[in-house]
């Protein structure tokens, strides 16, 4: 079993209900396993700021399933869940993201489909912030830096605050 990290976003339509629906998908899986899961951090969009506010949240999870596996289901997710995809535009809104932080301690990158670690998580509060309370003491691959390590080094981190916390199964 891998230990992985997700990162959950919504900022359209009941943003906490798409993000409790989400994890209830992935909880409902055989081969996934939920081990924590953060509070709930409403923040300012990254990269778009003309639109809604996001609602956030991370996940630690144990999974047999492969890194492009995980992938393909959380996309899965996100589709049957509303998110539509537009290639030409980044940052958009959405119903519901998911992002696979990291899985174990891997380096992989498959052209742009999946990098992991992710390529943006060290810049992004709204991964980091939830991920203070998920892990703090975990290890970037990349960086050999704690999750703590990076959020002190943001030169510049978005707005994050707590939204509400969640109710551990």
């Amino acid at each position: 079993m891998a230990r992985v990290f997700l990162s959950l976003g919504s900022n359209l339509g009941d943003r906490v209900t798409n993000i409790q629906q989400a994890v209830s998908s992935l909880s409902m899986r055989d081969d996934i396993k939920i081990i924590k899961t953060s509070s709930f951090y409403e923040t300012e969009p990254w990269g778009n700021k003309n639109q809604p506010w996001f609602v956030n949240a991370c996940l630690a999870l144990d999974t047999s399933l492969k890194p492009n596996q995980l992938l393909r289901l959380c996309q899965t997710i996100e589709l049957k869940l509303g998110r539509i995809r537009d290639e030409k535009e980044r940052y958009q809104k959405r119903a519901i993201d998911i992002d696979i932080l990291m899985y174990d301690n891997e380096i992989m990158a498959d052209g742009e489909v999946l990098i992991i670690p992710h390529p943006y998580m060290h810049k992004r509060a709204f991964v980091l912030v939830p991920m203070l309370e998920v892990k703090s003491d975990l290890v970037h691959p990349v960086f050999k830096k704690t999750i703590s390590e990076l959020y002190d080094e943001l030169a510049n981190p978005e707005d994050v605050f707590l939204y509400g916390t969640v109710t551990q199964q």
